[in-house]
């Protein structure tokens, strides 16, 4: 399974602290990440994570762009529901482009938790039938 990670800047201490707790799980998967969330990240947790650009650098267009093209299979995007700058338009276009593409999306810590849960049960294969790689 291909995973993106991203996070606003105030919530990727909370996005450590996820990957820290499911470590175990998330390093059984294909991970890429915005650049500072996928540096903070890998540096806490050992993981190893495919960097892009920030995401105010163009990071959250390539990441768009592989959603677009069924090339991640799950998108772990911690908002910030009180930003409000240009970020807040990437963050919209991203989960348009999940909706779009069936991609399964967590924004907050409980819907990733579910995804994750979900994930370690076998319950997302059906991403890899509906969209195998070539």
């Amino acid at each position: 399974m291909n995973i993106a990670i991203m996070a606003h800047d105030s919530k990727k201490e909370l996005m450590v602290q996820f990957c820290i707790a499911y470590c175990g799980i998330l390093s059984r998967s294909n991970l890429c990440a915005t650049g500072t969330t996928g540096k903070i990240v890998s540096e806490a947790t050992g993981l190893k994570i495919r960097t892009f650009l920030s995401g105010p650098q163009g990071g959250f267009e390539q990441i768009a762009a592989r959603l677009s093209c069924n090339e991640i299979d799950m998108l772990l995007f911690f908002r910030d529901p009180m930003i409000s700058s240009d970020n807040v338009n990437d963050g919209t276009k991203m989960l348009k482009i999940c909706d779009m593409h069936g991609i399964p999306v967590a924004t907050n810590i409980a819907t990733a938790e579910v995804l994750i849960h979900g994930l370690e049960r076998g319950d997302l294969e059906w991403r890899n039938i509906l969209n195998p790689k070539v």
